[in-house]
């Protein structure tokens, strides 16, 4: 019984040694080597913070793009997806109000011309970045909202322009409607 004690007790410090010490540390120091170094980026206007570059937000007002759905409400406290897989009846359900939610508010789009990522929640519920096509496929509602030509709202989208380190374009929703309100 003591041989086993003293065992419990070394498999214990051992465990609290890697997993409270030495890993916390060794995911900072990757850290360091991203672009924040680790540190929320809040995005601020006027000194006012408006939200946090790293987490999706909801925007459903026609003169803004929107980004991908959550099924967390972008709450980052919980984030998650809603573990409903393709063949599930709600999960079927979901997809096809969003998807006509979102032919509704653009009606120049087909079905068939909507990206899945415009329709399905990322596996955190907090993506906070579209693809290029996602972008461009919203610019018509956004054009006709803010009473600009398209072709001013695309050239926002375009400047608006990230890349993965594979060479994916994608855009920052916040980054890119904050980038709208400033015209």
């Amino acid at each position: 019984m003591k041989n086993q004690l003293f065992t419990a007790i070394k498999l214990s410090l051992a465990c609290f040694i890697l997993l409270v010490v030495i890993y916390p540390l060794a995911v900072l120091g990757i850290a360091q080597f991203t672009p924040n170094k680790g540190d929320v980026d809040f995005v601020k206007v006027r000194d006012k913070i408006v939200g946090v570059r790293q987490i999706g937000q909801s925007y459903t007002q026609a003169k803004y793009f929107w980004g991908r759905p959550s099924a967390v409400n972008y709450d980052a406290s919980v984030s998650g997806g809603s573990n409903k897989g393709p063949s599930n009846p709600d999960y079927i359900q979901t997809v096809q109000a969003r998807r006509d939610t979102f032919l509704v508010h653009n009606p120049s789009v087909k079905a068939n011309e909507i990206p899945a990522e415009l329709l399905t929640a990322s596996g955190s519920g907090l993506d906070p970045h579209i693809s290029l096509q996602s972008a461009l496929v919203q610019v018509a509602r956004v054009a006709k909202a803010r009473n600009h030509s398209t072709e001013i709202i695309q050239k926002v989208v375009m400047n608006s322009l990230e890349k993965s380190p594979a060479g994916t374009p994608f855009v920052n929703v916040l980054e890119l409607n904050l980038a709208l309100d400033r015209l």
